[in-house]
């Protein structure tokens, strides 16, 4: 062994240079990635132990105010965790579910469909769309795979591979205790992954519900879908499709989901359109959006909670980790502890539904304050 080493004495240290370096680039590109609620909802999905989410929920913008995990934990039992970016592409579902897959086997996945009716060049144009899933992946090979699906240029993909060199002005982050904390990249998120939106705006919708023919989506996007239904259907997972509730731009809208429905059912999925079941959650386009008909606020991110909360639990298998739930009541001493035990992996989800459960009457009692004023959020400021 000593003459080996004698002998290959300059390789090694090449070697472990290199090993050093890239550990240490890799943490320096964790931590001054631009803090943000994106970031801080992929370290908390990172951050997480190693098989305890129950369903891992997929998409765009519409997804992290609209589905509150907590709140389901709190009423249900189950976690769900939202995995989800700004103007998320369509492309990016499947790299998810094989990076979720590295250190979670959730019982079901959940994707919002409202991205695949997008433009691709619109997102193809604007790089914000893929760093938003890109950029707050862990280094890995499939993190390469998705910058080669999403950056068509191979001579751009180097500031994605070593993004770096996006983030290098950010050196003075390295000292905040929050930033340091991700050097792993991985560090628990309060409020799993939540984001509440205290302001509205009014809206209406528009009535399509006599709307039952069909519009084909773009068709790359198509063929992102049936990969990802085909990938699932090879892996024996389950999923469940779905839109959250917002404002259409035209009946066309409606098209669109009348055709993906179509092609999600045909391969043996549940397709959930939420805008079909407003009525029953007591929703309210005057008063639940934030903004123009796009993003829920707490109150009717509260109401389509507890509607799809209700939902998951009725038709998918879902367990239920609390220790004060009916079930667990009725165990004998030894079965008792042992759930006890095991609770010991969900104490931040209790924790978490305390303080969405806090957050969310702050947030009720503003709400109802402005909605009584008439003080709806001035969009102009927001544009």
């Amino acid at each position: 062994m000593r003459q080996f080493i004698m002998k290959h004495k300059n390789f090694i240290k090449i070697a472990a240079f290199l090993c050093i370096f890239l550990f240490l680039l890799q943490t320096v590109t964790y931590i001054i990635r631009t803090n943000g609620l994106v970031k801080d909802r992929f370290t908390g999905f990172y951050g997480e132990k190693n098989n305890t989410l129950d369903v891992v929920m997929i998409g765009s913008s519409p997804v992290f105010p609209c589905f509150a995990g907590a709140k389901m934990y709190g009423s249900h039992g189950f976690t769900a965790y939202p995995l989800s970016s700004n103007m998320q592409r369509p492309m990016a579902a499947l790299s998810l579910v094989k990076e979720t897959e590295k250190t979670q086997h959730p019982k079901l996945y959940l994707f919002e469909l409202k991205q695949f009716t997008a433009n691709e060049e619109d997102m193809a144009d604007n790089m914000a769309y893929t760093r938003g899933v890109t950029d707050n992946m862990k280094y890995s090979w499939n993190r390469i795979d998705a910058i080669n699906r999403a950056v068509p240029e191979v001579g751009e993909r180097y500031t994605y591979y070593f993004d770096i060199f996006k983030y290098h002005s950010n050196w003075k982050t390295m000292v905040l205790p929050s930033q340091i904390a991700c050097w792993r990249y991985e560090r628990l998120e309060p409020l799993k992954g939540f984001e509440f939106k205290a302001d509205y705006y009014p809206m209406e919708q528009l009535d399509c519900s006599q709307v039952t023919d069909m519009k084909p989506i773009e068709a790359d996007y198509e063929g992102y879908l049936r990969e990802l239904l085909q990938y699932l259907q090879d892996h024996d997972m389950q999923a469940l499709f779905t839109v959250a509730p917002y404002v259409y731009e035209s009946a066309d809208k409606q098209r669109n989901y009348n055709y993906m429905q179509r092609i999600v059912e045909s391969y043996g999925y549940q397709f959930l359109n939420l805008n079909d079941y407003t009525e029953e959650m007591g929703f309210d386009y005057a008063t639940d959006f934030y903004d123009k008909g796009v993003h829920t606020n707490a109150i009717g991110a509260e109401k389509v909670t507890d509607f799809l909360g209700a939902y998951l639990d009725q038709h998918y298998d879902l367990p239920d980790h609390r220790l004060s739930s009916t079930a667990q009541q009725s165990l004998d001493q030894r079965q008792l502890e042992q759930a006890e035990k095991d609770h010991e992996n969900y104490k931040s989800w209790d924790q978490a539904y305390e303080r969405w459960s806090q957050q969310m009457e702050e947030s009720r009692a503003g709400l109802q304050e402005k909605i009584a004023a008439g003080a709806y959020l001035d969009q102009k400021a927001q544009d």
